[in-house]
């Protein structure tokens, strides 16, 4: 069982910045391949990013590709979001989520047998 804790979420004004974390409880987080997620009020569950194992490959969703950055580090079970010139419509719940599936899809949700709870980012216009 893999437990996923998200903090690094408030209050920002547009243009700002932010960095998410996500902590793992797994031993073996280095075989884990990890992603955010995002949900707004009333809209469907969004793709934001993922890394693979070794760190070496990441992916973003479109709305967020060149102003959010998606890194790891194995040694302390954490991976991370840098967000920047964050906007109004970033305004979202972010999720964590891992898998330890030989076969991922980064976007793809059921890809991902593992969810944090969640962290609240808000962008004031």
């Amino acid at each position: 069982q893999v437990q996923l804790v998200e903090s690094g979420g408030g209050l920002v004004q547009a243009g700002g910045s932010l960095r998410l974390s996500c902590a793992a409880s797994a031993r073996t987080f280095s075989l884990l391949a990890m992603g955010w997620f995002r949900q707004a009020p009333g809209k469907e569950r969004e793709f934001v990013s993922g890394i693979r194992w070794s760190g070496a490959s990441t992916y973003y969703g479109h709305s967020v590709k060149g102003r959010f950055s998606i890194s790891r580090d194995n040694t302390k079970n954490m991976v991370y979001l840098q967000m920047r010139s964050l906007k109004p419509e970033d305004t979202a719940v972010y999720y964590c989520a891992a898998t330890s599936r030989g076969t991922w899809i980064p976007g793809n949700q059921l890809s991902y047998d593992y969810w944090g709870q969640g962290t609240q980012v808000t962008v004031s216009s």
